[in-house]
């Protein structure tokens, strides 16, 4: 009689077990996934204004990359920095473009959304940073306050003014000569140098060069009207030690005599 009871006990006892291991698989978590990574913003160039024209010639940054292009009507053309290589084998002096964007107010001046080449229907578009891209590596940090900065090459450039170049939000950052070359100085400085941008003025710049088979161009450190009359690009820094009460102050010198001398002590109290 105990027999079958033991085998049933033990029977019941493997069903138990095994039921017990197959509903811990089915609870296990599941491996965890991948994240997924948020679609790119989209949006349909063909809704911006469209602007056609042959492609004079490109405009480069003060590093050499491809910041946009000037129609042969002067229609300049801005383009991120960042399609330079796209753009490069994407269309070329003489082709006619189709741009997408929109139109500067008082200015021949567009900003880009997408730019096809008419005969090979190459298109490049600026669909801006998503998430998921990956973002560019840091600039190398700059030298410590007051250290020398490393030696660059000199180089100058002459010619005159065929017109004025800007950035993004209509600020005059440099200019195209007639003869190609392009001087690039920084944006808060188009005011002061007002005289010398316009058309046809002659102008001679010093400053760090790079020709490339784009182009040539300089960021400009020194420019004026002759080599003889050239100005330094930006106002030069006040000493840490001289500023205003954000910072100390320069004590004033000693004497001619050598050391300073103590103050006079005050007079006696007279006697009561």
């Amino acid at each position: 009689m105990r027999s079958p009871l033991t085998s049933i006990s033990a029977g019941g006892l493997t069903l138990i077990t095994l039921s017990t291991l197959s509903f811990a698989q089915e609870v296990a978590p599941p491996p965890p996934s991948a994240p997924v990574a948020p679609p790119a913003a989209g949006y349909d160039p063909q809704q911006f204004p469209a602007i056609r024209g042959e492609l004079d010639r490109l405009t480069l940054t003060a590093r050499g990359e491809i910041d946009g292009f000037i129609l042969k009507d002067g229609t300049e053309v801005k383009t991120a920095p960042d399609l330079s290589t796209q753009i490069a084998f994407a269309i070329k002096p003489g082709d006619r473009v189709t741009v997408h964007g929109l139109k500067a107010a008082a200015l021949p001046l567009v900003s880009a959304v997408s730019i096809t080449d008419e005969a090979s229907h190459r298109t490049v578009t600026d669909s801006g940073v998503s998430a998921a891209t990956p973002m560019a590596p840091p600039p190398p940090a700059r030298p410590p306050r007051g250290a020398p900065p490393p030696p660059a090459a000199t180089s100058e450039a002459s010619g005159r003014v065929r017109m004025a170049l800007h950035g993004p939000q209509g600020e005059v950052n440099g200019v195209l000569l007639e003869n190609g070359t392009i001087l690039r100085f920084p944006p808060d400085q188009g005011a002061q140098l007002t005289t010398l941008i316009q058309p046809r003025q002659s102008v001679v710049a010093e400053g760090t060069a790079i020709a490339n088979a784009l182009g040539t161009v300089v960021d400009v450190q020194q420019i004026g009207p002759s080599r003889n009359q050239l100005v330094a690009v930006g106002s030069p820094a006040r000493p840490i030690d001289d500023r205003d009460p954000g910072g100390p102050r320069r004590r004033p010198p000693p004497p001619p005599g050598g050391a300073p001398q103590p103050p006079p002590s005050p007079p006696a109290p007279p006697a009561s």
